[in-house]
C-alpha cells in the first residue's frame, strides 16, 4: 500500500478531485473539488480519503504508511497558495477540519475550526488582522471545539466559564465582550482543560492537526453516527473522509458573515432563494441556535431584521449568481455553506439539499417542467418511502384550538402527543406505544434516537437550518423550531407559554407547516392528493411495468386503495371478516358443531354475510382483479379462552360450557402457525371453502349485472405444500363455480391459485404450477418458515441481530434477498418453467417496501400488493425499479 494516494488537493488552481469521486473523497470533498473546478471561490485545502478511514479501523486505529508525508505536502501547497505558514508566529495559517462521508450525515460528525492557534500564533493573528478581539475570540472558539470534539471535555464546562466572564463584564451577549474578556475566557478554558484531561492544552499545531484528524475518524463509530447510519441504512464500512481547508473568517467585523442557504425552499420546494446568515459570526453560530440568524433576501425580512441583501449587497449578488450556476451544474437543489470575509465571498460546501417529501415532489416536477431534468429523472429523484409524509392527516382547519405559541415552521406535518423533555424518555415511552412530542431548548446529535421515536419535535431555540430542523425534515417528523416565547424547565419538567403551564405527560399539538403550538389534542383531516403528487404518479405509471394492488378486506380500505391508484386487490384476508360481531356467533356455532351437518347449518347463516362482504369489495373494484384468500388461521383463534368469556359464549349459543371448554382443548395446538390451518382446514372441512367460494361467485355475478363490469375473482388457497392439496381444493372451487353459474345461467371469469409461503412449495413449484393459475408469495409466513422464526416472538432478539450486523435489516420489514428472496426466485423460475404464463405476485408486507419491490422487478413478478396507504410508495418504487432495470440492460 506504500504507493497508494491517500490525499487529494483542491482549490488555488490545483484540483485533483471531481464530483464523481464521492465514494473516495466523501460528498463534501468531492463537491469542494467540483466547485473549485467550475471556478467558484473555494479556499484551498485537501481531502484525506475514505480509504484511510477503512485502513484506520482495519489496522487497530493506525494510519497507513505514506499518509503523514502526503499530508505534509498538501499542507505546504495550501501555505504557498495563501501566503501564510502553519504555526508561524507572525503570519499563521489556520485551517478547519471537517468530516465528510459519501452521503450527507448532518450534525453526526465533528468539526474543528481555527486549528493552528496557540499562545504565540494568536498574537500573530491579532497583528495580521489588526483586531485583537477577533483573534482571541477565534482562539477561545478553537479551544472550545477542540476540547469538546478531540479531548472529550463536556461542552457545558466551557459555557459555564463564558457565562462567568459575561457576569463580571456586565454583558448579556457574546458580542459585547472585549479582547481582554476573551483572553480571560481562553485562560479559564486552558486551566479547565488541563484539570479535566490532566495535561495542558496542545500548543503544537501539527499535534493539533493529527488530533483533529483522529477525532473525525474516531467519530465515524461514535454512538450518534451509528444511530444515524442504522436509521438511514448507511453501511459502516463506507467510512468518512477528512477535509482540511484554509480558514476564512466570518467573524472579523461587520463586513464579514457566515450563512447556510438552499437554492430552493427545502420545506415547500418553491423556487426561491432560502436561507439564513449572521454578520460577524462563524459557521457553527448559524446552526447552533445560540444567536438568531437573519434572512437572506429583503422579501423574507420581518420588521427589525436586516437581510444579507441589504447588509452585504455585493456578496449577496455574487451568491445569487453562484446559486444559479450550482443548480445548473448539479441539476438538483443545493444546500450551500458560505463565508464572507471583508466583503469577499467564499464557498465552503455544496451538497444535494435535504428536503421534505412535499418539497421533493415539487422540485422534481418543477425541474422537469423547466427542462433542467427529464421526466424519468424526476421519477427517480423522489424517495418512495418519503411519500408517507404526504399520506397522513393534517390539522383540521375548522377544529377549535388553543394556541400556546408560534415558532418557525421547520418541518411540515402535524402531530399530537404527550410532552417529554428528554430523548431517552421519548424513546422509552414510544416503545410502549405512547404518542410522544419531544420538547427541547435545542436539540443536538445526541438526541437523534428520541427524535426518531417522537411524533414531532418542538424547540425554543434555533432557526430553519438548525439541527432540529434539518434532522426532522430528513426523518419526516413535524417540527416547530425557535419558539422563543416557550419556556422549558428541565428540572421542573414543565413547558410554559401564553400564560399556560404544561407538565410532562400532558398533551400538546404542533403544526410544522405554520409553526404553531397548541394545548391539548387538535383533530386531524385526511390528506388530499393532487398537483405535483398526481403529476409525478402519472410519470411514474408511464415507466412502471409491475402492477400495484392493495391488501384490503373492508370497503374503507378498498376505497382508500383506489384513491391512491391501486389496480385491484392482491390480498383479501377473509378471516378478518369472521370477527365481525354480527357473525362471530355463527362462526363459533360452526366450530362447536360435532358433525358436517351441524357445520353446514352454521355456514348457511354465514353465507349472506360473506356474499355481502364480497359484493361490497367487487363494487369498488369493478372490472379489476380481486384475490380472495380462503380461510387461513386455525379455528381455535375464533374461540374465547378465559372462563368468563367461555360461559358467556356458551350461553349465547345455547351450548354447554363444559362442552365448549372441551372443544377449545381439542382444538388447542402446540405450534398453531404450523398446525391445522390454511388448505388443511379446507381439506378436512371442505364445507368451509365451499361456502366461501359460493359467496365469491354469487357476489361477482351480482356486481357484473349491477355495473356491467365484472370483477375478476382470483381465489387463493393458503399454505399449500403439495400439488395434491391444490388439486383437491381447486376441484372443490370448480364444483361450486359450476353449480352457481348453472343456477344463474351466467358466468364470470375466475382463476384459482395458491399462496407460496412454505419452502416445500417453493422447491416443488413446477409441480404445483400444473394445477395453479397464479402464485402469490406470502412473504410474511415464508420469512417465518425459511428462518424458522416466529414473527410474534422475533422482537426479543431481531433488533440485536440487526445491531450486531448478523442481519442487515429486520427481514419482516425488508425482504431477506439472500434466503427468502432465493426461495421466491426458485419458485418463480420453476413455476414458469412448467407454465410460462403463470401470474406471479407478492402480497406480504414487503409489497410496500422499496428495496423488496426492486427485487420483485428484477425477477419478473407481475404485481406487488401492499397496505392501502403504501400504494403510492409502491407505484413510485416499481417505476424506479423498472428504470433501474432499463439502465442495467443498457449499461
Amino acid at each position: 500500500m506504500m504507493g497508494s494516494k491517500w490525499v487529494y488537493s483542491f482549490g488555488a488552481g490545483h484540483n485533483e478531485g471531481r464530483a464523481d469521486m464521492r465514494n473516495l473523497l466523501g460528498g463534501k470533498g468531492a463537491n469542494l473539488a467540483e466547485m473549485a473546478n467550475i471556478g467558484l471561490p473555494v479556499p484551498p485545502g485537501f481531502t484525506i480519503t475514505t480509504d484511510v478511514c477503512t485502513a484506520f479501523y482495519a489496522n487497530d486505529r493506525h494510519y497507513p504508511d505514506g499518509l503523514e508525508s502526503q499530508v505534509r505536502d498538501a499542507l505546504a501547497r495550501i501555505e504557498s497558495a495563501v501566503g501564510l505558514r502553519f504555526g508561524d508566529k507572525s503570519k499563521p495559517l489556520l485551517v478547519s477540519v471537517r468530516s465528510g462521508a459519501r452521503v450527507s450525515m448532518p450534525g453526526m460528525m465533528d468539526t474543528v475550526l481555527n486549528l493552528g492557534l496557540n499562545d504565540d500564533t494568536v498574537d500573530g493573528l491579532a497583528g495580521a488582522s489588526e483586531d485583537p478581539r477577533f483573534a482571541w475570540d477565534s482562539y477561545r472558539r478553537f479551544i472550545q471545539m477542540y476540547g469538546s470534539v478531540v479531548l472529550g471535555v463536556d461542552h457545558h464546562r466551557f459555557e459555564e466559564i463564558i457565562e462567568g466572564v459575561k457576569l463580571d463584564a456586565l454583558a448579556t451577549e457574546d458580542t459585547e465582550l472585549t479582547a481582554e474578556d476573551w483572553q480571560r475566557v481562553v485562560e479559564g478554558y486552558k486551566d479547565m482543560v488541563a484539570q479535566e484531561t490532566k495535561k495542558p492544552f496542545p500548543q503544537d499545531p501539527h499535534d493539533q492537526l493529527w488530533g483533529a484528524i483522529g477525532a473525525v475518524f474516531g467519530s465515524w463509530m461514535n454512538p450518534r453516527a451509528n444511530t444515524y447510519r442504522r436509521l438511514h441504512d448507511i453501511p459502516a464500512d463506507w467510512g468518512t473522509a477528512v477535509n482540511v481547508q484554509a480558514m476564512v473568517f466570518g467573524n472579523m467585523g461587520e463586513d464579514c458573515a457566515t450563512g447556510v442557504c438552499f437554492t430552493r425552499d427545502p420545506s415547500t420546494g418553491e423556487n426561491t432563494f432560502y436561507g439564513e446568515f449572521l454578520v460577524n459570526a462563524q459557521g457553527e453560530d448559524v446552526v447552533a441556535g445560540i444567536r438568531t440568524p437573519q434572512p437572506m433576501s429583503k422579501l423574507r425580512a420581518k420588521p427589525g431584521e436586516v437581510s444579507m441583501e441589504e447588509a452585504l449587497p455585493a456578496a449577496y449578488a455574487e451568491l445569487l449568481d453562484v446559486r444559479d450556476r450550482l443548480e445548473r451544474h448539479y441539476r438538483d437543489m443545493q444546500d450551500i455553506e458560505f463565508t464572507v470575509q471583508q466583503n469577499k465571498l467564499y464557498m465552503l460546501q455544496t451538497r444535494n439539499g435535504k428536503r421534505t417529501a412535499a418539497a421533493s415532489l415539487r422540485i422534481a416536477v418543477d425541474m422537469a417542467q423547466e427542462g433542467l431534468i427529464s421526466r424519468k429523472d424526476a421519477v427517480q429523484r423522489v424517495n418512495p418511502a418519503s411519500l408517507d409524509q404526504l399520506l397522513h392527516p393534517t390539522l383540521d382547519p375548522n377544529a377549535p384550538r388553543t394556541v400556546l405559541s408560534k415558532g418557525l415552521p421547520a418541518s411540515p406535518g402535524a402531530a399530537s402527543g404527550i410532552v417529554v423533555f428528554s430523548a431517552d424518555e421519548a424513546e422509552s415511552r414510544a416503545a410502549k406505544g405512547e404518542a410522544v412530542l419531544l420538547a427541547r431548548i435545542e436539540t443536538s446529535p445526541e438526541d437523534i434516537h428520541g427524535m426518531h421515536a417522537a411524533r414531532g419535535i418542538l424547540t425554543t431555540r434555533g432557526g430553519m437550518t438548525s439541527h432540529a430542523a434539518v434532522v426532522a425534515r430528513g426523518m419526516g417528523r413535524p417540527c416547530v423550531a425557535g419558539a422563543g416565547n416557550v419556556s422549558i424547565d428541565y428540572g421542573a419538567q414543565t413547558l410554559s407559554a401564553g400564560g399556560k403551564l404544561i407538565r410532562a405527560g400532558e398533551t400538546i399539538t404542533i403544526d410544522g407547516a405554520t409553526g404553531e403550538v397548541f394545548a391539548g389534542s387538535v383533530p386531524m383531516i385526511e390528506p388530499s392528493l393532487s398537483g405535483d403528487f398526481a403529476q409525478l404518479m402519472e410519470w411514474a405509471d408511464e415507466s412502471r411495468r409491475m402492477r400495484v394492488r392493495a391488501n384490503a378486506e373492508t370497503p374503507l380500505d378498498a376505497e382508500t386503495a383506489r384513491k391512491f391508484g391501486a389496480e385491484g386487490i392482491g390480498l383479501c384476508r377473509t378471516e378478518h371478516m369472521f370477527f365481525d360481531p354480527e357473525r362471530i356467533g355463527a362462526v363459533r356455532q360452526m366450530i362447536m358443531a360435532s358433525d358436517e351437518k351441524g357445520r353446514r347449518v352454521a355456514l348457511e347463516k354465514l353465507l349472506p354475510f360473506q356474499r355481502k362482504d364480497f359484493t361490497d369489495l367487487f363494487r369498488i373494484m369493478a372490472g379489476l382483479p380481486v384475490t380472495v384468500r380462503l380461510l387461513d388461521p386455525p379455528l381455535h383463534e375464533f374461540l374465547p379462552h378465559a372462563d368468563a368469556e367461555l360461559t358467556e359464549v356458551a350461553h349465547a349459543l345455547g351450548a354447554d360450557t363444559d362442552a365448549m371448554r372441551r372443544r377449545v382443548a381439542e382444538l388447542a395446538e402446540a405450534n398453531p402457525m404450523l398446525g391445522h390451518r390454511g388448505c388443511r382446514l379446507g381439506i378436512t372441512y371442505p364445507e368451509i371453502y365451499e361456502m366461501q367460494a359460493q359467496a365469491i361467485f354469487e357476489g361477482a355475478l351480482a356486481i357484473a349485472e349491477e355495473t356491467g363490469r365484472a370483477p375478476v375473482p382470483e381465489i387463493m388457497i393458503p399454505l399449500v405444500g403439495t400439488r395434491k392439496e391444490l388439486e383437491i381444493t381447486h376441484a372443490q372451487v370448480d364444483k361450486i363455480a359450476r353449480q352457481v353459474f348453472g343456477s344463474a345461467g351466467r358466468t364470470v371469469e375466475y382463476s384459482v391459485g395458491t399462496m407460496i409461503e412454505l419452502p416445500r412449495a417453493a422447491v416443488t413449484a413446477d409441480k404445483i404450477a400444473g394445477v395453479a393459475d397464479f402464485f402469490s408469495f406470502g412473504t410474511n409466513d415464508l420469512t417465518q418458515t425459511v428462518f424458522g422464526v416466529s414473527r410474534d416472538d422475533a422482537g426479543k432478539f431481531l433488533p440485536t441481530y440487526v445491531e450486531k450486523g448478523i442481519l442487515p435489516k429486520d427481514p419482516f420489514v425488508s425482504l431477506d434477498i439472500e434466503g427468502v428472496g432465493a426461495m421466491v426466485q426458485i419458485a418463480a423460475e420453476k413455476g414458469r418453467s412448467a407454465k410460462p404464463d403463470l401470474k406471479l405476485g407478492i402480497c406480504g408486507e414487503h409489497g410496500g417496501d422499496p428495496a423488496s419491490i426492486a427485487f420483485c422487478e428484477g425477477i419478473g413478478l407481475d404485481y406487488v400488493s401492499c397496505s392501502p396507504y403504501r400504494v403510492p410508495v409502491a407505484r413510485l418504487a416499481a417505476a424506479q425499479a423498472a428504470l433501474g432495470q432499463d439502465a442495467d440492460r443498457t449499461a
